[in-house]
């Protein structure tokens, strides 16, 4: 009986195989021109949205924020803007919570069907593998938070009322960035040169000692990178989570209880927000966006240091 560990070279050869490349003729220095600067135009006015949007939101927040600092959002007794209290503490920790609790399911069950897709599936398998997670990512958020709402709620709810709840958000969020981080993972350990995985399989090694101790080191960078992009798109999300979460501006001291995050803070509320409430909204924003542009930072300092690193 064969090994399970044994290294199956023509599996791996197939797997880490790059596309086949049609060398038909010579790429045209004018349409290879006119491709570098769309992309570099396209790359300028993202950038220049973005910054659209931060100027925006400061623009919206200042006056408030002259009015009645930053503490205030953190020590008012509760949220109650048309009696001046502006408390967002319950919903900076709900979203904190949901997004880490997401993250910590998904980060190692996408990392594992990444490993299982380049290292242990055939070829027709790792392609269904693939052809499934881009699908999933693909489903629009408002469906899965219909299909937790009407199935998973009641479910839920007969374990341990009321059934919306913090555990329901993270189980959401951790289904739909599951399939971003499991493609990125996946896209990131096929770029570890081959090289490396034939010279372990060479010495000797077992399919389990090239995938421990050469394919996750050589290709960290990039799974930290899509653990962090993943986080990013749980810490946006809106509606599925307003959905299934309860929305109850409260601390939440577990997992059972309703909790509100920042972003179906803002959507429930501005669209009767007036005065300061509205502007108390655009702070929120602000402190959201912050940390979507943190995270993204963080990722594109990781992929530098790969960079210089290799």
């Amino acid at each position: 009986m064969a090994d399970p560990h044994s290294i199956d070279t023509q599996l791996l050869t197939d797997n880490f195989a790059p596309p086949g490349i049609d060398a038909a003729g010579p790429v045209s220095l004018w349409g290879d021109w006119l491709f570098v600067w769309g992309l570099r135009c396209c790359a300028g006015l993202a950038g220049v949205i973005t910054l659209l949007i931060v100027v925006y939101l400061c623009v919206q927040s200042v006056p408030l924020l002259q009015h009645i600092g930053m503490t205030r959002f953190f020590t008012d007794q509760t949220w109650a803007p048309t009696r001046g209290q502006f408390n967002l503490l319950p919903m900076i920790v709900g979203t904190l919570y949901a997004t880490l609790g997401a993250v910590t399911v998904a980060a190692p069950c996408g990392i594992a069907l990444a490993v299982f897709a380049t290292f242990y599936a055939p070829s027709p398998i790792a392609r269904v593998v693939h052809g499934a997670l881009g699908l999933l990512a693909g489903i629009p958020s408002v469906v899965f938070g219909l299909w937790g709402l009407v199935t998973l709620v009641p479910l839920l709810n007969r374990v341990h009322p009321p059934g919306l709840s913090l555990l329901m958000g993270i189980v959401i969020l951790m289904l739909m960035i599951l399939p971003t981080i499991a493609l990125l993972a996946e896209a990131a350990l096929r770029a570890v040169p081959q090289d490396y995985v034939l010279g372990g399989a060479a010495l000797g090694c077992t399919r389990w000692q090239i995938v421990w101790d050469i394919a996750l080191p050589a290709a960290r960078s990039g799974l930290l990178t899509a653990v962090l992009l993943g986080a990013g798109r749980a810490l946006g999300e809106t509606m599925a989570v307003s959905m299934v979460m309860g929305n109850t501006i409260q601390i939440p001291d577990s997992v059972w209880v309703p909790a509100r995050t920042l972003t179906a803070h803002i959507g429930l509320e501005m669209a009767y927000a007036m005065g300061s409430h509205r502007a108390a909204l655009f702070v929120a924003g602000l402190w959201l966006l912050s940390g979507v542009i943190g995270l993204v930072f963080i990722a594109d300092w990781i992929n530098r240091e790969r960079t210089h690193g290799a």
